[in-house]
């Protein structure tokens, strides 16, 4: 039995780093749960963001306009603030509007931020530290960045989990799969993706039929987390 069950998490971390090795512009590789593009900046987001003036928060809240419905997160600034500039830096420059969750698999995950509705990849900015030993697990409605084998290069692309996944935080090849957030509000959106029907397009497996569009994503400002009760939200 012992063995069986180890050559099943075997095969899901092979399942991982097949995924996660996609084909670059310029004939390189990307990983995923992994990221994906190439990258342009200095590694730890925008630094003229509205992220440097929110330094000392410990919780940074944004909705995702989803073709399925609203997903509204909580990114943990205090334990992954690199991670959290990061995101906000992408946010901030309206990179995420129109890209789609490009890989869904029921029993495990849903990832998305790096591709557009016609399977192209989007140039992103320079792969950030890996946040892996935070302490944030990578549990039911917890949000990752995804990565490829290559510890510090993740960009844009994130995952979020739909099953407690707790093998993602054992390292492997130096690091584990860094969290950074939750989904604090919009996991039954999240349970209507990860069912949907998949196929292969561009050469990559585990990609919905129908496009799942991530419409537009905000940071909230605290009138309106308070207006929507997301520090207390938990479903």
């Amino acid at each position: 039995m012992k063995s069986v069950v180890a050559g099943v998490l075997v095969l899901t971390m092979l399942v991982i780093a097949a995924f996660a090795v996609q084909p670059e512009g310029d004939g390189g590789k990307q990983a995923q749960p992994a990221v994906s593009g190439h990258e342009h900046a200095d590694g730890h987001g925008d630094g003229d963001s509205k992220s440097d003036l929110k330094e000392e928060e410990k919780f940074v809240y944004f909705k995702m306009t989803t073709s399925k419905g609203d997903l509204y997160l909580e990114l943990n600034n205090e334990a992954a603030p690199i991670s959290t500039a990061n995101f906000q830096g992408y946010v901030e420059s309206e990179y995420y509007n129109g890209t789609i969750f490009h890989r869904v698999i029921e029993g495990f995950m849903i990832q998305g931020g790096g591709f557009e509705a016609d399977m192209s990849r989007k140039e992103t900015k320079s792969p950030i530290e890996n946040e892996w030993t935070n302490g944030l697990k990578n549990v039911r409605g917890s949000i990752a960045m995804a990565r490829t084998s290559a510890p510090d290069s993740a960009t844009s692309q994130f995952f979020i989990n739909v099953v407690d996944n707790a093998f993602l935080d054992s390292p492997r090849g130096g690091a584990a799969y860094a969290v950074f957030g939750r989904v604090v509000k919009g996991m039954d959106v999240v349970d209507k993706i990860r069912v949907v029907t998949t196929g292969t397009r561009a050469g990559m497996g585990d990609v919905p039929i129908e496009p799942i569009v991530i419409e537009k994503v905000v940071e909230l400002d605290d009138e309106q987390v308070e207006a929507l009760e997301l520090v207390e939200a938990e479903d």
